[in-house]
Protein backbone atom coordinates (compact mmCIF):
# COMPACT_ATOMS: atom_id res chain seq x y z
CA UNK A 1 0.00 0.00 0.00
CA UNK A 2 2.81 2.40 0.89
CA UNK A 3 4.59 1.69 -2.43
CA UNK A 4 1.35 2.38 -4.28
CA UNK A 5 1.02 5.79 -2.61
CA UNK A 6 4.65 6.63 -3.39
CA UNK A 7 4.13 5.68 -7.03
CA UNK A 8 1.00 7.83 -7.14
CA UNK A 9 2.87 10.88 -5.81
CA UNK A 10 5.72 10.33 -8.29
CA UNK A 11 3.22 9.95 -11.14
CA UNK A 12 1.48 13.18 -10.17
CA UNK A 13 4.79 15.03 -10.04
CA UNK A 14 5.83 13.60 -13.42
CA UNK A 15 2.56 14.74 -14.96
CA UNK A 16 3.39 18.29 -13.93
CA UNK A 17 6.82 18.35 -15.65
CA UNK A 18 5.34 19.91 -18.80
CA UNK A 19 3.65 22.53 -16.63
CA UNK A 20 7.01 23.47 -15.13
CA UNK A 21 8.55 23.74 -18.58
CA UNK A 22 5.72 26.00 -19.71
CA UNK A 23 5.96 28.47 -16.83
CA UNK A 24 6.40 32.11 -17.83
CA UNK A 25 9.71 33.92 -17.73
CA UNK A 26 10.34 35.44 -14.28
CA UNK A 27 10.54 38.97 -15.75
CA UNK A 28 7.56 39.77 -13.51
CA UNK A 29 9.99 39.72 -10.57
CA UNK A 30 8.68 41.81 -7.69
CA UNK A 31 5.10 42.01 -9.01
CA UNK A 32 2.06 40.11 -7.85
CA UNK A 33 0.29 37.92 -10.38
CA UNK A 34 -3.41 37.24 -10.14
CA UNK A 35 -4.81 33.83 -10.88
CA UNK A 36 -4.99 30.48 -9.10
CA UNK A 37 -1.52 31.13 -7.66
CA UNK A 38 -0.37 34.54 -6.46
CA UNK A 39 3.38 34.94 -6.26
CA UNK A 40 6.16 37.38 -5.52
CA UNK A 41 9.92 37.01 -6.03
CA UNK A 42 12.91 38.78 -4.50
CA UNK A 43 16.64 38.17 -4.56
CA UNK A 44 18.65 39.89 -1.84
CA UNK A 45 21.98 39.16 -0.16
CA UNK A 46 22.39 35.76 -1.84
CA UNK A 47 18.98 34.51 -0.77
CA UNK A 48 16.29 34.05 -3.40
CA UNK A 49 12.79 34.36 -1.94
CA UNK A 50 9.51 33.29 -3.47
CA UNK A 51 6.07 33.80 -1.92
CA UNK A 52 2.94 32.20 -3.30
CA UNK A 53 -0.64 31.50 -2.25
CA UNK A 54 -2.38 28.36 -3.52
CA UNK A 55 -5.94 27.55 -2.44
CA UNK A 56 -5.66 29.44 0.85
CA UNK A 57 -2.20 28.15 1.79
CA UNK A 58 0.65 30.65 1.72
CA UNK A 59 4.15 29.35 1.05
CA UNK A 60 7.31 31.34 1.74
CA UNK A 61 10.27 29.73 -0.05
CA UNK A 62 13.95 30.56 0.30
CA UNK A 63 16.76 29.22 -1.86
CA UNK A 64 20.24 29.72 -0.38
CA UNK A 65 23.68 28.39 -1.16
CA UNK A 66 25.03 26.15 1.58
CA UNK A 67 28.33 28.06 1.33
CA UNK A 68 26.58 31.33 2.27
CA UNK A 69 25.20 29.54 5.32
CA UNK A 70 28.69 28.21 6.22
CA UNK A 71 27.36 24.67 5.80
CA UNK A 72 28.43 21.61 3.85
CA UNK A 73 26.39 18.64 2.71
CA UNK A 74 27.91 15.17 2.97
CA UNK A 75 26.18 14.23 -0.28
CA UNK A 76 27.70 17.17 -2.16
CA UNK A 77 24.56 19.32 -2.40
CA UNK A 78 25.21 23.01 -3.01
CA UNK A 79 21.91 24.68 -2.11
CA UNK A 80 19.20 24.59 0.55
CA UNK A 81 15.51 25.15 -0.19
CA UNK A 82 13.21 25.83 2.73
CA UNK A 83 9.54 26.67 2.97
CA UNK A 84 7.25 28.00 5.69
CA UNK A 85 3.54 27.38 5.27
CA UNK A 86 0.67 29.50 6.59
CA UNK A 87 -3.11 29.37 6.48
CA UNK A 88 -3.54 32.51 4.37
CA UNK A 89 -6.68 33.88 6.03
CA UNK A 90 -5.40 33.51 9.61
CA UNK A 91 -1.64 33.81 8.92
CA UNK A 92 -1.29 30.82 11.28
CA UNK A 93 1.91 28.82 10.61
CA UNK A 94 1.39 25.19 9.62
CA UNK A 95 3.54 22.88 11.73
CA UNK A 96 2.69 19.51 10.20
CA UNK A 97 2.92 18.79 6.49
CA UNK A 98 4.56 16.26 4.23
CA UNK A 99 5.95 16.75 0.79
CA UNK A 100 8.66 16.67 -1.80
CA UNK A 101 10.46 19.19 -3.92
CA UNK A 102 11.40 18.44 -7.49
CA UNK A 103 14.11 20.56 -9.10
CA UNK A 104 14.65 20.52 -12.87
CA UNK A 105 17.99 21.88 -14.10
CA UNK A 106 18.34 23.97 -17.28
CA UNK A 107 19.53 20.82 -19.10
CA UNK A 108 16.54 18.79 -17.80
CA UNK A 109 18.24 16.81 -15.03
CA UNK A 110 15.72 16.03 -12.27
CA UNK A 111 16.30 15.89 -8.52
CA UNK A 112 13.48 14.87 -6.15
CA UNK A 113 13.99 15.17 -2.39
CA UNK A 114 11.54 14.67 0.49
CA UNK A 115 11.15 17.64 2.78
CA UNK A 116 12.28 17.35 6.38
CA UNK A 117 10.27 19.11 9.07
CA UNK A 118 12.33 21.35 11.35
CA UNK A 119 9.62 22.57 13.75
CA UNK A 120 7.38 23.98 11.02
CA UNK A 121 10.15 24.90 8.58
CA UNK A 122 10.33 22.33 5.79
CA UNK A 123 13.64 21.96 3.97
CA UNK A 124 15.81 19.90 1.61
CA UNK A 125 19.22 20.20 -0.05
CA UNK A 126 19.91 20.16 -3.81
CA UNK A 127 22.83 20.43 -6.22
CA UNK A 128 22.88 23.41 -8.61
CA UNK A 129 25.91 23.07 -10.87
CA UNK A 130 24.64 24.67 -14.09
CA UNK A 131 23.92 28.36 -14.52
CA UNK A 132 20.42 29.21 -15.71
CA UNK A 133 16.78 28.81 -14.69
CA UNK A 134 15.85 25.85 -12.49
CA UNK A 135 12.22 24.76 -12.28
CA UNK A 136 11.14 24.16 -8.69
CA UNK A 137 7.96 22.17 -8.02
CA UNK A 138 6.84 21.58 -4.45
CA UNK A 139 4.07 19.07 -3.79
CA UNK A 140 2.71 19.24 -0.23
CA UNK A 141 0.06 17.47 1.77
CA UNK A 142 -1.53 19.45 4.61
CA UNK A 143 -4.49 18.00 6.53
CA UNK A 144 -5.22 15.45 3.76
CA UNK A 145 -5.30 18.22 1.12
CA UNK A 146 -2.66 18.44 -1.60
CA UNK A 147 -1.06 21.68 -2.77
CA UNK A 148 1.42 22.37 -5.54
CA UNK A 149 3.73 25.38 -5.70
CA UNK A 150 6.04 26.03 -8.65
CA UNK A 151 8.49 28.74 -9.59
CA UNK A 152 11.72 29.44 -11.42
CA UNK A 153 15.00 29.86 -9.55
CA UNK A 154 17.58 31.82 -11.60
CA UNK A 155 20.97 30.33 -10.64
CA UNK A 156 23.81 32.68 -11.56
Amino acid sequence: MKNWKTLLVVAIVLIWIPAAAAMDDPSHKGHDISGPETMKHSDTAGTFKHQAVVDGISGEFQVMSLASMNMKDQGGATHHIMVKLFHDAMNHQIQNAAGKIKVISPSGKVQIVSLKNYNGIFAANFTFLEKGKYGVICLLKVDKQKYMFKFWYPHK
